[in-house]
């Protein structure tokens, strides 16, 4: 398959410039698959080590029928992001957090993944390898997406006996490409997860169950799905592919990460940084009636970032919200995207430099 490939529409950048990208009009860009050049795959056989990995040319593969991926759903994936700081570096956003996770994951799911050491050192290859593909500084970012795929051959329930490591990027824009902040719908019906289930990590299997509701909810011209707990059904946990937080006065609030709700990085860091400027941040339950009395509501992710909720829907009812420039949500927006882009210093630790 092709990548998208169009003149490059930006008067900033000069001739030698544009030697360094990629034939892309980055002013366009969405969330969406541009295919780059190369990927990573890795292999795992039962009883043996991860292969050493290779970049190989971005392509199809070849898996069998019986693959425990195809069958039984035995697979995790990763998301991150690699920016273009003004100064030409190109950085990576915490991957080793990342690493973690897929750790996490494939414990769960019986799988054997990379070591963290090896998936790090991986995206730093494909990265490298595709670094034409890296938007110029404020035009987006190269998403990264790390894949640990049951791939062996297996009939009856079980662990599959061999695991395909795989890398492939893609240059995105904004996940929400309106301006506006988010229009949420409570779905009260249906259920993302429950307790002792795999809501607290990145299975392949979280994601599919979601798309009805979120085609419904965008039918009615909502921007995304506020999912509750399967417990109780009166407390929030997650957006579709998100995190969800509320502010009260001086507190920041967000669901605890118990089993159901995904660890997510960005949501880390959030948290953090609202630390940093005085607010207290609370982990834990938060019911649809506090949602529907908060100042301020807003979402993170890989993909998103950080997005502010302007209004919930539940039943009949809703509310709106804070957002604009002097919203907690516009301050912490861009103090993050401030250190992904190198505008700042980053006195975090968070950036990973691989220009070199």
């Amino acid at each position: 398959m092709a990548p998208s490939a169009h003149p490059s529409s930006s008067p900033l950048l000069t001739s030698k410039e544009e030697e360094k990208y990629a034939d892309v009009k980055w002013d366009e860009l969405e969330f969406a698959l541009v295919p780059t050049d190369y990927m990573y795959v890795a292999k795992y056989k039962q009883g043996e080590s991860f292969s050493e990995g290779e970049i190989v040319p971005y392509g199809d593969i070849s898996i069998s029928p019986c693959a425990g991926i195809l069958n039984y759903g035995q697979g995790l994936f990763e998301g991150l992001k690699a920016y273009r700081t003004e100064d030409g570096r190109i950085t990576l956003f915490r991957p080793d957090e990342n690493a973690l996770r897929m750790q996490t994951g494939a414990d769960r799911l019986c799988m054997t993944p990379p070591s963290p050491d090896q998936f790090v050192e991986a995206v730093k290859q494909t990265v490298l390898a595709n670094n034409k593909w890296v938007p110029p500084p404020g035009k987006g970012a190269l998403y990264i997406r790390p894949l640990l795929i049951g791939t062996g051959a297996i009939l009856g329930v079980a662990s599959a006996p061999e695991y395909t490591f795989l890398i492939y990027t893609s240059p995105v824009g904004n996940y929400h490409k309106a301006s506006s902040g988010l229009n949420l719908k409570v779905d009260d019906k249906h259920r993302r997860a429950h307790s002792g289930g795999t809501g607290g990590v990145k299975s392949c299997t979280n994601y599919s169950p979601v798309v009805k509701s979120l085609i419904e909810a965008k039918s009615s011209v909502f921007s995304d799905v506020l999912f509750l707990d399967a417990a109780t059904g009166k407390n929030i946990e997650e957006i579709s592919t998100c995190n969800i937080f509320i502010l009260k006065g001086n507190i920041v609030s967000t669901p605890p990460t118990s089993g159901t709700i995904l660890p997510g990085i960005t949501r880390k860091s959030i948290s953090e940084l609202a630390r940093d400027i005085g607010y207290q941040i609370q982990e834990r339950n938060v019911s649809v009636d506090e949602l529907l009395e908060a100042e301020e509501v807003f979402c993170t992710g890989t993909a998103m970032v950080l997005k502010a909720v302007e209004t919930v829907t539940f039943h009949d009812k809703k509310i709106k919200y804070k957002t604009g420039e002097e919203a907690l949500s516009t301050k912490l927006h861009l103090m993050l995207t401030n250190i992904q882009t190198g505008v700042v210093e980053d006195h975090k630790g968070w950036m990973v430099d691989i220009s070199s």
